[in-house]
């Protein structure tokens, strides 16, 4: 079989990439999603292909000869965003560090040399693959040269492949003859003009009956619609221009040897270092290495008679696989390693592991304790005694990684290279293996490689907790948390299922009703999720002005509509639409689709998702309810108490975050507010808009309320003045007049931005970290987006670590004083608890001193608790 040479198109494929994925920016604030997406493009591209060979073309910034030929060439296309202009640089450094052939040539354009190297690699024998986003290279095709058209987005990459035969069953033309299609119908893309009122299908057409555009012409009496005729004629030189324009050159003078094209994905310890300065964490892990790090270590496995020699050292490292009943552990201790397997249906050996795991002495060391939890929970084994958490510990060290597999934990903790990561050996989706499907040695390696990794990592791991001074936040917060979380995963919380029912009903009755409303203002029936429907309805046939428009037609994203919504009743019932359809998939059919056989739901409690520290939950997700919706606060009255023996009761943080702001800026006016009950909006409105405090308005309070929370959040006076409707110039002045009469918060916010350029992160009152990477960016909007986040984190993150705080000391208590009351739910500064009728009054004050009492602030904490027979009505 022929040798295969694969050659990409450098710009084509950056641009695409860069338009495909979000911006991203590594800690140094240097953007990095083009440079990310092409070689996540190339390498997918070359995993499927497997070519011999490799090369990219590159544009060069100087004129071609066709800009000499036709100054107009190219004149219409817009200028490369700024964000991707920057990255060309930065890509070419990569692929150079990746030995990846790059060319480029003064004068000629990418599709001139991938046409040049494409037809020679042919003559050569070889099989040539050439990989752009640009259609005029269909020209080059033959049954040896294929083209491929990757179109990125989100969720992946598309390909379309393209050989001359594919090229004829499109268009309907050789790929010869596509060059004279285009120069009739031109190319607005980039300004080659072709001749007026000629279009695709007429173009392909004519050339389809003449074979080209100089036969036509010699054919041109044949034509005879006037107008196609008279334009033909006008508009000769024009058309052979836009022909000479199109077509690719395929015999550029280029040196190079095929040599230089030859493949080895080897990253180079140059290339390494700079993945990892870009943050490509992932791609170093796909790709083999030349370092010199340490490779894993080939640990003896010692077979094991039992878990008693484990039991009794003081310190074990335990890997876990659960599958059909059967426990496997990997266990390392005392510099042993070895693997021992249980049959959970035998009651002999499940008591065997519950003592082992419900032992109290020694230190053991896992990876996701709760996840075990949930394994061991069925067969009433608890896991007790000192517990570290590899997977909390990593996350509290790098808080804004994505994963925290124990692969990835060997590698940027340890610098063990090929730790077999679990997807890596099962593979995911549908095509997943079962563990068991396995050879016993394959498992047995697996689990104690693992197992060796966590007692390696755990003193590194401890060191980085100990060196940030996170020990409280570590084992005083986050360690009790798992547990917590944990029997609120098991405890769940029962739904209402007739009423959930019966919520369904009235949502299809309301999206029904919204629905003829825009049907009866459009005129017509359409898909309302449809947005290039609806673009079409709103912004053409009934001419509202569009606010913004994307490559694909109008913008009818929520934040565009909003804008509309005053004006426009229909975008109003559009915004409603879509409000109810949302409340009907993702709490009706979602709450459903988990509910079990006892109507309840069990939402998994994340831990080590959001950078600030907060907790997330998924199956549901019940962060996001939407409250400010009278249709959206109703769902919370599904939620009810498992039986009539049970109430619920809420607490809930008064103010919390702005409680924090003061106490951390010290603010004396405020601080006196908060510990004086004073209204903080009322008083706030008072001082900055200079009225008496009893006769602040409705209005004044509720603006003055904006102003706080957008202070919290690093607001500034363009989003402010959308807020509240007014102009960006007053704006400015509720913001200038806070800060004037709180300078002290002016100062501290201003200290965060500056502690965080300094140190490129900032920290919470317990020492959580977060890393502001885009505080120090060239980009404006990046820059003023990481001054937010710089002066929002240690707030918000400080909030959240109290909230968790309180939820240890409540779930403690309650469990020492032997009650019957649990907690159930939190969402943001919010606690659920399922309580038993008797202990009302008991846990009512014990929540609200627990609460309160949580941490010591310059600023009292305030705690609202309120009872009642669902959680709406505890509300």
């Amino acid at each position: 079989m022929n040798k295969k040479i694969l050659l990409f198109d450098g710009l084509s494929i950056a641009n695409r990439a860069f338009y495909g994925i979000p911006l991203l920016t590594n800690k140094e604030g240097h953007y990095t999603n083009a440079v990310y997406g092409f070689i996540n493009i190339m390498l997918s591209i070359i995993e499927k292909e497997k070519p011999d060979l490799v090369g990219i073309a590159f544009d060069v910034s100087a004129p071609t000869f066709r800009h000499i030929q036709c100054e107009d060439y190219k004149g219409t296309r817009k200028g490369m965003p700024q964000e991707l202009r920057e990255q060309i640089p930065l890509l070419k450094t990569v692929l150079q560090a990746m030995n990846i052939h790059m060319m480029e040539k003064a004068g000629f354009e990418a599709d001139d040399l991938l046409g040049t190297l494409a037809k020679a690699g042919e003559r050569d024998g070889y099989r040539m693959v050439v990989v752009s986003g640009d259609r005029d290279l269909l020209q080059i095709t033959s049954e040896t040269i294929e083209l491929k058209i990757p179109k990125t987005k989100q969720q992946g990459t598309e390909i379309e492949s393209y050989y001359a035969k594919d090229v004829e069953a499109k268009y309907e033309v050789t790929p010869e003859a596509f060059i004279d299609v285009k120069g009739l119908m031109g190319d607005a893309s980039d300004n080659i003009k072709g001749v007026p009122g000629i279009g695709e299908k007429t173009a392909i057409k004519l050339v389809k009956t003449y074979g080209s555009i100089e036969n036509l012409y010699e054919h041109i009496e044949e034509i005879t619609q006037k107008k196609l005729k008279e334009n033909l004629v006008t508009y000769k030189d024009q058309a052979l221009e836009s022909k000479m324009l199109a077509t690719i050159v395929c015999d550029v003078e280029l040196e190079y040897t095929w040599d230089e094209f030859s493949l080895d994905l080897t990253l180079s310890e140059e290339a390494e270092e700079l993945f990892k300065n870009l943050e490509f964490k992932k791609l170093i892990t796909k790709l083999p290495r030349a370092s010199a790090s340490k490779p894993v270590e080939q640990v003896e496995v010692h077979v094991l008679s039992g878990l008693e020699v484990a039991a009794s050292a003081g310190e074990c490292a335990i890997t876990y696989a659960y599958e059909e009943g059967q426990l496997d552990l990997g266990l390392a201790f005392d510099g042993k390693v070895g693997c021992l397997s249980f049959d959970l249906e035998d009651p002999n050996q499940v008591t065997t592991l519950k003592a082992f795991f419900e032992q109290e002495q020694g230190l053991k060391v896992i990876h996701d304790s709760k996840q075990l939890r949930h394994i061991l929970c069925p067969y009433h084994i608890e896991i007790k005694g000192q517990v570290f958490d590899t997977f909390i510990a990593a996350y509290l060290i790098e808080p804004t990684n994505e994963t925290y597999e124990i692969s990835e934990i060997a590698d940027r903790f340890l610098g063990m290279q090929n730790v077999v990561s679990t997807e890596s050996l099962l593979g995911k989706g549908k095509s997943m293996k079962a563990w068991l499907s396995l050879e016993t040695e394959e498992r047995t390696r697996f689990l104690t490689e693992r197992a060796h990794v966590l007692q390696a990592a755990y003193p590194v791991l401890k060191k980085e907790i100990d060196d940030n001074e996170m020990q409280e936040l570590f084992y005083g917060i986050e360690m009790p948390l798992v547990k917590v979380l944990f029997d609120m995963e098991v405890e769940g919380v029962k739904v209402d299922v007739e009423k959930l029912k019966a919520y369904g009903k009235e949502l299809d009755a309301l999206i029904e009703t919204v629905a003829e409303k825009v049907y009866q203002a459009a005129g017509e029936t359409f898909n309302i999720n449809s947005p290039k429907q609806l673009g079409a309805i709103l912004f053409e046939k009934m001419d509202i002005p569009a606010v913004k428009k994307t490559k694909t037609g109008y913008s009818t994203a929520a934040e565009v509509l909003e804008k509309l919504k005053d004006g426009y009743p229909i975008v109003e019932d559009i915004l409603a639409y879509r409000q109810y359809t949302k409340l009907k998939s993702t709490y009706v059919e979602g709450l459903l689709a988990v509910m079990t056989k006892a109507q309840k739901i069990h939402s998994s409690f994340n831990q080590t998702i959001t950078a600030t520290g907060r907790i997330s939950s998924t199956e549901p997700n019940l962060q996001n309810i939407p409250i400010k919706l009278e249709m959206g606060k109703r769902i919370r009255e599904l939620f009810i108490p498992s039986s009539d023996e049970y109430i619920f009761l809420d607490a809930d943080y008064s103010q919390i975050e702005l409680r924090v702001l003061a106490s951390l800026a010290g603010d004396e006016k405020l601080i006196h507010a908060f510990n004086e009950g004073i209204d903080i909006h009322t008083l706030t409105a008072s001082e900055v808009f200079h009225v008496p405090f009893e006769e602040v308005s409705p209005l004044e309070r509720s603006n003055a309320k904006a102003v706080n929370f957008g202070i919290v959040y690093g607001m500034g006076a363009f989003s402010l003045s959308e807020d509240l409707k007014i102009t960006q110039k007053e704006a400015a002045a509720y913001i200038e007049g806070y800060f004037e009469k709180y300078p002290k918060i002016k100062d501290y916010l201003d200290s965060c931005v500056s502690y965080a350029r300094d140190h490129g992160y900032v920290k919470t009152i317990f020492n959580r970290k977060r890393e502001i990477p885009e505080i120090n960016s060239k980009n404006f909007n990046l820059r003023e987006f990481g001054k937010r986040k710089a002066m929002n984190t240690p707030i918000q993150g400080a909030a959240a670590d109290i909230i968790k705080l309180a939820m240890v000391d409540v779930h403690q208590a309650l469990q020492e004083e032997g009650l019957h009351s649990k907690v159930v739910l939190t969402v943001h500064d919010e606690l659920l608890l399922e309580v038993y009728k008797p202990e009302q009054a008991q846990v009512a004050k014990l929540l609200k001193e627990k609460m309160e009492q949580a941490v010591d602030l310059k600023v009292t904490l305030s705690v609202d608790v309120h009872s009642g027979e669902n959680w709406l009505a505890a509300k």
